[in-house]
């Protein structure tokens, strides 16, 4: 079963992404935040937002209206 994920959103503060995920939940799309920040300093890389590629556009478009 290959499924294609892709980053919607990046950031540096993981915290905003998983409000993101749950906002994203509600309209159940499913979605999984990657978080690539270094454990031990967290000051470097980011964390990532993904969704299934069918589920992009949607997304995206729930996300922004929840930004307004």
């Amino acid at each position: 079963m290959s499924q294609n994920w892709i980053t919607i959103r990046s950031s540096d503060q993981a915290y905003q992404l998983e409000i993101l995920k749950g906002v994203l939940l509600q309209h159940e799309i499913t979605s999984v935040v990657i978080n690539k920040q270094d454990s031990s300093y967290m000051n470097f890389g980011e964390a990532e937002l993904k969704v299934l590629e069918s589920d992009a556009e949607k997304a995206l478009q729930i996300i922004n209206e929840a930004n307004e």
